[in-house]
């Protein structure tokens, strides 16, 4: 027997023995989560299991310690999916996202919440919201910006009559590819659905390749990888999880425009979140139709140089050209700093909600 062969037995004895070690290690920290909900349950019978500050700090401490070969985002993904599996032992999160199933909505919820999680497909983002308040799910995920084609309007628009707040956010690459099914005549393509954000994002390949093709818009990428199933003439933009749902073939890959292409999600719940250590805070405010509006807004967060990340204008429901301003800015509503700010904003403002601080997002 050659020395490769003695090598490659004794790599092969030591992975058995490292996958031995690494199932014991996981069972032994499974056990600690279920004594962790032993001890919530003693002393609150409405505990809260699933702590966003607490999942944050861990997944980044443990990107600050990986040394590799693997990649610290592997091995963040890795733990969410350990932690994911741990929590649903003490609780299975029930998530609603903006379905049907198959959307890149339902992909953001897994990569946050991991595979343990139970997620619900909704109808409308008004309804992911109404779930989440009447207490039926945890938490709901919601698009509310993409890179290309800029905010999401019904989520702003729904926070402004909610009591919902923000407790997470999940950035997703999005990566859209042109779809046909086993029956489709590919050289025959005359009609492709897409959500129209999808449209918007995919404007410039389809304008090269399909220029005269009729592009009918759909509620989801996920609903129009269903239509294509009934259809020998027509195609889909969608992601791969709609694809591998339906069965379908990629005709083309990667069309999006933009290499960067991503879409920011919020996670929504019902409770306030402790800092983190690396946070973001959510406000929409009402302002009074004067001169100097927008000076007065945000000339506070000058004078303190707190970093504004967003800041979008949407039409107030109170009168004809008032407008509401929500704002993004990195730091937790109860660092010092920041309530002095909004305290600042509030006096000046003729209204103010706080619609969350939530770790900024780790994957």
């Amino acid at each position: 027997m050659s020395d490769t062969s003695i090598n490659l037995d004794e790599l092969r004895q030591r992975i058995d023995q490292l996958d031995s070690d690494i199932l014991n290690l996981i069972s032994e920290r499974a056990n600690c989560a279920q004594q962790v909900a032993h001890v919530k349950l003693a002393e609150d019978k409405d505990a809260v299991f699933y702590r966003p500050e607490r999942e944050a700090q861990v997944l980044r401490r443990i990107m600050a310690l990986n040394k590799g070969p693997l990649d610290s985002e592997e091995m963040a993904r890795l733990f969410r999916e350990i932690m994911s599996a741990c929590l649903a032992l003490e609780q299975p999160i029930k998530v609603a996202y903006l379905g049907p199933e198959g959307t890149f909505t339902q992909q953001a919820a897994l990569k946050h919440f991991g595979a343990s999680a139970v997620s619900l497909p909704m109808a409308a983002i008004d309804e992911v919201f109404r779930e989440v308040e009447a207490g039926a799910v945890h938490y709901g995920v919601v698009p509310v910006e993409n890179s290309t084609e800029g905010v999401v309007n019904h989520t702003l628009d729904t926070f402004m009559d909610s009591s919902i707040k923000i407790c997470g956010e999940v950035v997703l690459r999005i990566h859209h590819h042109l779809l046909v099914s086993e029956t489709t005549r590919r050289d025959k393509v005359s009609r492709i659905y897409s959500h129209p954000q999808s449209f918007g994002q995919c404007r410039k390949w389809l304008d090269a390749h399909y220029p005269h093709a009729e592009r009918v818009p759909v509620s989801s990428n996920a609903e129009a990888a269903k239509l294509v199933k009934t259809e020998w003439h027509s195609a889909a933009i969608a992601g791969d999880m709609a694809a591998k749902l339906y069965g379908l073939e990629h005709i083309a890959e990667k069309i999006e425009d933009r290499p960067d292409n991503s879409t920011r999600f919020l996670i929504i719940g019902n409770q306030d979140v402790p800092m983190a250590g690396e946070d973001k805070t959510s406000i929409v405010v009402a302002m009074r139709n004067q001169p100097g509006t927008l000076h007065a807004l945000l000339e506070p967060f000058h004078r303190h140089q707190i970093d504004l990340t967003r800041l979008e204008t949407r039409p107030s429901r109170t009168g004809v050209w008032n407008y509401v301003f929500f704002i993004d800015f990195k730091g937790h509503r109860d660092e010092p700093q920041v309530a002095a700010v909004l305290e600042e904003v509030r006096l000046r403002a003729a209204d103010l909600r706080v619609l969350g601080s939530y770790p900024i997002g780790v994957l």
